[in-house]
C-alpha cells in the first residue's frame, strides 16, 4: 500500500511538472496597485477581452513577475483544467467570491463560477445565480489585496490552501489590486469594474413584492393598506402572472385590463412600480415579439445553425442572443411602449439563462452566440453563460433610458456577473423562509458588496415556505437595512405582507420601515458616495478596524456606511453575541434608537437590530415620510444625530439632488458637510462646506448628541 501511494503521488508530481508554466509568467501595470498576470507570452496574446472590465486597460509598465510576492502560479492540471494558484501569508482572511451561501468568512470554501437557477438552495450550493471570480484577501496588518480571474468560463474558485482559479478551456490572465486597506482595494475593483448608477430615490426606499399580486385589484388592495396602515413604502412589484400566457411584453386582457391606469392610480398615491420581463420569447408565429426577433434573426443557434428551443414558463421558448450588439438594440426597442404604460423599472429574471425539463438547467454549452467582436467574437454557450444576464440587463437598461430619457433607470436582475452591477441591481434570488436563510443573508449581501454588487439584498421574509410571524418580523427589523430592501414570496404561499401575522408583527415592521425612512439622508449619501468611488454601502463589520483580527468573521452585524453599525439577532433565541468595534482613542461606538410611533423608543421591540453610531460621526436623518415625494417641504427639517471622538469633534456629509433625472451629473445637487465641536458644556454645530449647483433650502436643523 505504500508503494501505491508513493508512487501515485509521484505520477501527479510528473503530470503537474510537465504542464507547469511557472517562470514564464508576465506582468504589466495597468493602474495604481494594479497588476494583470499573464501565464506567458503565448497566453497574452491569446487573451480575450474583458467583459468584467469598464475598457481594455492597456499596460503603463512592465514588471518583472518573477519577483513579485503575489505573482501566479501557472499551471494546467491532469484533468486539463488552466489553474491560477496565490499563495498567502499566514492569517489572511477571504472574503468575496461573489453570490455564495453560508458564513462571510471564506478560507477553507470551495465555489463555481456558473449561474444557476438554485431554488431553495442551501448551505452547500456551490453556485448561485451571479458570478464574480473574485476574491478580496485582508492580511494580518490590515492591508489588502484582491484579485480576479478574468474568464466568462466556468471556473472553480478552491480558497482551501491559499487562492485558486481553475478555468476549463482557457488560460485566463489573472488581475491584482494591492493596496493599504480593504476599502481600497474595493474602489480599485470599481476602477476597473465600474460603479453603480446613481438610482432614482424612490428605489432606495421599501419594496413590496409576491408571486404574484394579481389582479389589479390586488394590487390596489395592497397599495391601499399600506397608506392606511401607515407603513411607509416606495415600490410595488407585478410578476409574471400580469403576463398574457407568459409572453413578454404582454398584460393579460382580463386580469390587467388597464396597466397604464393601474400604474397612474399607484402614483397618485406615492407608489411607484416594477414589472418582471423574462428571456424566453414563446415561439408562436402571430405573436409580435416573435414574429420581430424572428425577421431580424436574433435568437439563440445551436452546434447545428438551427435556432435553439428551451421550454420556460410560456412553454417552448426562443432566446435572443445578448450578446450581439445588434440583438440588443432590438430588445432595447421593445421597452418603448411597454414603458409608455408608466413603468417606472423593469425586473429581468429567469435570465442565467434558466431552461426547463433539462439536467442543467440550461441551455446546452454548445449553443452558439455572435457575440460583439469587443466581447470576444463568435463563442459557445459555455464560454459566454455566465455573462447572458448580463448582456441581457445592459440591453434592459438602454432600452429603459431610451423609452425615459429624463428619468434614471431601475434593473433588477437575477443573473449576473462581475462588472454588472453597472446595468442594474441584483438579489440573493429564490431563498427559503428559515432561520438558516435569515441568518446567512447579512454575509451574502456584504459579500456581494465585497465582490462589487453594492445595490443588493434578500428576499426579506424568504421565497420559499411560509415560516412564520417570529422570523418574519425579525428580518424586516434588520433586513430594511439593506441597501437593496423588498420583502417577496412564492406563489401557494401565505401572505407575507407587515399586516399579515397580526398586529405585534405589524408593528415591528412599522418600527423597522420607519427607521429606514428617517436615516434615508444617510442612505442616499452612501448611495451616492458608492456611486462616486465604488465602496459598498454594507459592509463587514471589520472595516471598522481591519486590523482587529475578532471582527474577521463576524456576521451577524454590518456597517451602513461607515458610521453605523447594524446589530442583528439572527437565532431565534437571539443568542448570539456580536464582536463589537473597539473602542477609538478611549471612545466606544454609542447606542442609540428612535421614537416608536406608538410611544416609547424603537429599541424596546425585541425584533429590531441595535443601532451604534461610530466617534467622531454625525448621521443625518430626516422625520418619517411614507415614501419619497410625500412632503414637498420634507427637506426642511432635518435631525443631526452627533457623537463626537476623542478630541470632541465630528463630521458627516448630506448628498441632495432632485430625486430623479440626470441633472445632478451637471452640478445639480447639494453637498454639505457638518462638522461638531466641544465648546465648553455645550456641541457647537457648523456648516463646514457645501458644494454643487442646488440652492440650500430655509429649514429647521435639530441636533441630537449621543453619548
Amino acid at each position: 500500500m505504500q508503494v501505491s501511494a508513493i508512487s501515485a503521488a509521484v505520477s501527479v508530481l510528473v503530470v503537474m511538472i510537465a504542464t507547469s508554466i511557472t517562470g514564464a509568467q508576465l506582468g504589466e501595470v495597468i493602474g495604481d496597485g494594479m497588476i494583470r498576470f499573464d501565464a506567458s507570452h503565448e497566453a497574452r496574446l491569446k487573451r480575450r477581452p474583458s467583459i468584467a472590465m469598464v475598457q481594455q486597460f492597456e499596460s503603463i509598465g512592465d514588471i518583472d513577475a518573477s519577483t513579485h510576492p503575489l505573482t501566479p502560479e501557472f499551471s494546467r492540471n491532469e484533468a486539463g483544467r488552466y489553474i491560477a494558484h496565490i499563495d498567502l501569508e499566514e492569517g489572511t482572511s477571504l472574503y468575496g467570491t461573489g453570490e455564495v451561501a453560508g458564513p462571510l468568512l471564506r478560507n477553507g470554501f470551495v465555489t463555481e463560477t456558473w449561474n444557476l437557477d438554485a431554488f431553495g438552495y442551501g448551505l452547500d450550493a456551490k453556485n448561485l445565480y451571479t458570478s464574480q471570480p473574485w476574491v478580496l484577501a485582508v492580511r494580518e496588518d490590515g492591508s489588502a489585496f484582491g484579485v480576479f480571474a478574468d474568464t466568462t468560463e466556468r471556473c472553480e474558485i478552491d480558497l482551501t490552501n491559499g487562492i485558486t482559479f481553475k478555468g476549463v478551456s482557457y488560460q485566463f490572465p489573472v488581475i491584482l489590486v494591492d493596496r493599504e486597506s480593504p476599502q481600497a482595494v474595493m474602489e480599485g475593483l470599481a476602477e476597473l469594474t465600474g460603479k453603480i448608477a446613481m438610482p432614482p430615490r424612490w428605489a432606495i426606499g421599501y419594496h413590496q413584492c409576491r408571486y404574484s399580486y394579481n389582479p389589479d385589484s390586488r394590487v390596489r388592495e395592497v397599495a391601499n393598506e399600506f397608506r392606511s396602515r401607515k407603513l411607509p413604502a416606495d415600490v410595488i412589484w407585478m410578476d409574471i402572472d400580469y403576463m398574457d400566457g407568459y409572453r413578454v411584453f404582454t398584460f393579460d386582457d382580463e386580469q390587467f385590463p388597464d396597466p397604464k391606469g393601474l400604474n397612474d392610480y399607484l402614483d397618485s398615491i406615492g407608489f411607484s412600480n416594477i414589472w418582471m420581463i423574462d428571456p424566453g420569447v414563446k415561439r408562436e408565429e402571430g405573436y409580435f415579439v416573435y414574429d420581430s426577433g424572428t425577421k431580424h434573426d436574433v435568437w439563440v443557434k445551436n452546434a447545428k445553425g438551427q435556432t435553439y428551443t428551451g421550454e420556460v414558463w410560456p412553454g417552448v421558448c426562443v432566446f435572443p442572443d445578448y450578446l450581439n450588439k445588434e440583438v440588443r438594440e432590438w430588445w432595447a426597442g421593445l421597452y418603448e411602449e411597454f414603458m409608455a404604460y408608466n413603468i417606472d423599472g423593469v425586473w429581468n429574471d429567469m435570465n442565467e439563462p434558466a431552461v426547463f425539463n433539462v439536467e442543467t438547467k440550461t441551455m446546452p454549452e454548445t449553443n452558439v452566440h455572435y457575440a460583439d467582436p469587443e466581447l470576444g467574437g463568435v463563442g459557445n454557450h459555455g464560454r459566454y453563460h455566465n455573462v447572458y444576464g448580463m448582456q441581457m440587463i445592459r440591453a434592459t437598461r438602454e432600452g429603459v433610458m431610451d423609452a425615459n430619457p429624463g428619468k434614471r433607470p431601475f434593473v433588477l436582475s437575477r443573473a449576473n456577473y462581475l462588472g454588472g452591477q453597472r446595468y442594474g441591481a441584483t438579489w440573493t434570488g429564490d431563498n427559503s423562509a428559515t432561520w438558516e436563510h435569515l441568518d446567512m443573508s447579512i454575509p451574502m449581501t456584504i459579500n456581494l458588496g465585497l465582490s462589487g454588487q453594492p445595490f443588493a439584498g434578500p428576499d426579506i421574509g424568504g421565497f420559499a415556505y411560509n415560516g412564520d410571524g417570529e422570523l418574519f418580523a425579525r428580518w424586516m427589523g434588520f433586513g430594511t437595512l439593506f441597501p437593496f430592501a423588498r420583502a417577496h414570496t412564492a406563489k401557494g404561499n401565505i401572505d407575507k405582507e407587515p399586516w399579515s401575522f397580526g398586529p405585534e408583527v405589524e408593528a415591528t415592521c412599522r418600527r423597522a420601515l420607519e427607521r429606514r425612512y428617517r436615516l434615508m439622508p444617510y442612505i442616499y449619501t452612501l448611495f451616492h458616495k458608492s456611486a462616486t468611488d465604488g465602496t459598498p454601502i454594507a459592509m463587514p463589520t471589520f472595516f471598522a478596524d481591519p486590523t482587529d483580527l475578532a471582527l474577521r468573521s463576524e456576521d451577524d452585524s454590518f456597517l451602513l456606511g461607515d458610521s453605523l453599525l447594524v446589530v442583528a439577532k439572527v437565532t431565534p433565541e437571539s443568542d448570539r453575541v456580536s464582536v463589537m468595534p473597539r473602542p477609538i482613542d478611549g471612545v466606544a461606538w454609542a447606542k442609540f434608537d428612535f421614537p416608536s410611533f406608538d410611544g416609547g423608543r424603537d429599541s424596546k421591540d425585541p425584533d429590531q437590530p441595535e443601532l451604534y453610531i461610530k466617534p467622531g460621526s454625525i448621521i443625518v436623518t430626516a422625520p418619517v415620510t411614507q415614501y419619497f415625494g410625500d412632503r414637498p417641504d420634507q427637506r426642511d427639517e432635518i435631525t443631526l444625530i452627533v457623537h463626537l471622538d476623542a478630541n470632541g469633534e465630528a463630521t458627516g456629509t448630506l448628498y441632495e439632488d432632485a430625486g430623479d433625472g440626470m441633472e445632478y451629473m451637471l452640478g445639480e445637487y447639494l453637498m454639505t458637510t457638518f462638522k461638531a465641536s466641544r465648546d465648553g458644556d455645550e456641541v457647537k454645530v457648523e456648516v463646514a462646506d457645501q458644494k454643487g449647483k442646488m440652492k440650500a433650502p430655509d429649514r429647521v436643523i435639530k441636533v441630537r448628541v449621543i453619548q
